[in-house]
């Protein structure tokens, strides 16, 4: 299996787990990327691990002893992604650099907002509120970022994409 490549594989929906379980019981080998999440439920917040792809998956696949349309019929498994009636195979530094993106315990770091401190004075460069300047206060869970305008006459938190703001 060393030096097989990658192949790409969509699960039903929130069946990561369960398809990675029997695609191992069939003797492939998977990467399921994961990170923490924050989620707030019930007026509890609460970290789980959640997939970095929902709904995707990696597996090896060695073509001179495994077949893989068998991963197509697999429990939690949709198909394989495939160009045309072949597999597509997934470029072999992603895998790596994903991997160097782990934590010690397995789950893959997230660099969200990293460009940006709370209190920076910023600027909105795209959208609806273009050119206007405002403060920039959190990175939210859902990869955007907040930041407080002053429309108006008063402060008002304004949820945005990163890629939208810049340095004042």
């Amino acid at each position: 299996m060393i030096g097989s490549p990658w192949y790409l594989v969509h699960t039903q929906a929130f069946a990561e787990m369960k398809a990675a379980s029997h695609l191992r019981r069939q003797g492939f080998s998977i990467y399921l990327p994961r990170y923490l999440k924050r989620r707030s439920h019930a007026r509890r917040v609460e970290t789980i691990a959640a997939p970095l792809f929902p709904r995707y998956m990696f597996v090896v696949v060695d073509q001179m002893t495994q077949r893989w349309r068998s991963i197509h019929s697999t429990v939690g498994v949709n198909h394989l992604v495939c160009n045309g009636d072949e597999p597509a195979i997934v470029p072999p530094g992603i895998i790596s650099e994903l991997r160097a993106r782990e934590d010690e315990h397995g789950f893959i770091r997230l660099d969200i907002g990293s460009q940006f401190k709370p209190g920076d004075k910023v600027r909105v460069v795209d959208g609806a509120f273009h050119d206007c300047l405002g403060i920039f206060e959190r990175v939210t869970d859902r990869e955007r970022v907040a930041i407080l305008l002053d429309l108006l006459g008063r402060k008002v938190r304004v949820v945005l994409d990163e890629h939208s703001l810049a340095i004042a």
